[in-house]
């Protein structure tokens, strides 16, 4: 990761694959919590990142990097 930056706008192009799978028809709608909470972490990591307040954006970096494939 080169920089916070970076790195956040890495993970939030993740977690937006990320729902896309868990939003898949096939699952049932097994997926659909988990992507409701992606989804409003994604929006945390939008408004930190408009900020440019660092702290917020190494937050949203940490919640985002829970999200797991």
């Amino acid at each position: 990761m080169d920089t916070l930056a970076q790195g956040l706008l890495d993970e939030q192009k993740r977690v937006r694959e990320l729902i896309i799978q868990y939003r898949d028809p096939i699952l049932n709608g097994a997926g659909n919590l988990a992507a409701v909470f992606m989804e409003k972490a994604l929006q945390e990591a939008d408004k930190a990142v408009m900020s440019g307040d660092l702290s917020l954006m190494m937050i949203a970096f940490k919640n985002l990097k829970e999200f797991s494939d």
